[in-house]
């Protein structure tokens, strides 16, 4: 890469949104400043009396948990959208226009242990949210109304997650959302145009010039992408290009826990904490259409810049203007690359 974009103010283009990001290296003397600053997390207990995604605990209303051991799925008590509603539409002159969402929001509990999170769970027990993921894929994605399966889960109380027993979400519903429909019109565009996939053609190059690769296994590899914002974004993408959770073998489903675990130990090191973030799937959509065009990957947006209680904001000029880093890709990758674990 022309060394001018290592230190020079330049833009780079996210080739699955098509929307630019800012990078201003110059900003830093130095590609790294970040200090260890150990916090005091507290001791967590296995099973907490309070917590309503504890085994056999109650919920809202008369819902109580079943004495789970392994992972656990139920509708969300207080869901962002609803599967029951009444189909309208407004539109008053091109100034005012809405229109109803049916969908369903599930609730996925990783284990019954209060106290883990993926980094700390046993490649076994992670295989087993894999599967629940599939699963939940599966049956929402076959309901008529349902499009698109959106999987995620926030990490930590710094990414506004209201429950510490580790979990993640499903927002299921029939629009296509904005950030996965920008991916498939670029995913579309692109497979359009060469025969093969977006996502398959840049993982090659990456592989071949590994600057910005961090961790790798048969079936996956995860890379902090050239267009990265969030100060330590990684990219998940499968090996092989497939677009839907049920498109996975066996092994595949093994690797992508594998892998999950791996990256997610990486974050733990890089400030000795919990680290925090943001992480989604984006599959193929569930809207009856084949999308060869969809290859299979995930996000991770940590929001923690320089210690583990600097974070990184959206404010100034990427609010108004345009999305902006200092701290290189490459830089980036580096640092997480060069992790020490067990």
């Amino acid at each position: 890469m022309n060394l001018l974009f290592n230190d020079k103010p330049h833009r780079r283009l996210n080739i699955l949104t098509g929307e630019w990001i800012q990078v201003s290296p110059h900003r830093t003397q130095r590609p790294w400043q970040g200090k260890q600053e150990k916090q005091e997390e507290g001791q967590k207990k296995e099973y907490d009396e309070n917590c309503y995604l504890c085994p056999g605990n109650e919920r809202a209303g008369d819902a109580k948990n079943p004495k789970y051991r392994s992972t656990f799925a139920f509708d969300n008590d207080f869901g962002a959208l609803l599967p029951d509603i009444e189909s309208a539409r407004l539109n008053h002159k091109d100034l005012f226009v809405a229109k109803t969402e049916k969908g369903i929001c599930r609730v996925i509990c990783f284990s019954p242990r209060h106290d883990l999170t993926l980094p700390e769970m046993e490649i076994e027990q992670i295989r087993k949210v894999v599967d629940l993921w599939v699963n939940e894929y599966r049956e929402l994605g076959e309901k008529p109304f349902i499009n698109y399966v959106q999987i995620f889960e926030n990490k930590g109380e710094i990414m506004g997650c209201s429950n510490s027993h580790p979990h993640g979400q499903i927002w299921a519903q029939e629009t296509i959302p904005e950030e996965p429909a920008k991916e498939l019109i670029h995913q579309k565009y692109y497979f359009e145009k060469h025969g093969k996939t977006l996502l398959g053609d840049y993982l090659k190059e990456e592989l071949k010039e590994q600057t910005r690769v961090v961790a790798e296994n048969d079936d996956f590899v995860v890379l902090v992408p050239f267009w990265a914002f969030w100060p330590f974004e990684t990219l998940l993408v499968s090996r092989r290009p497939f677009g839907r959770f049920t498109d996975m073998t066996d092994k595949e489903k093994t690797s992508l826990a594998e892998i999950i675990k791996n990256i997610t130990v990486k974050y733990d090191h890089i400030f000795d904490i919990s680290f925090p973030y943001s992480a989604g799937f984006h599959p193929a959509p569930t809207d009856g259409d084949d999308h060869p065009e969809w290859h299979f990957h995930m996000h991770f947006y940590p929001p923690l810049l320089r210690s583990a209680t600097i974070k990184k904001f959206r404010v100034g000029y990427e609010m108004f203007a345009n999305s902006q880093r200092d701290i290189t890709a490459e830089s980036a990758a580096k640092i997480i690359r060069d992790l020490q674990i067990d």
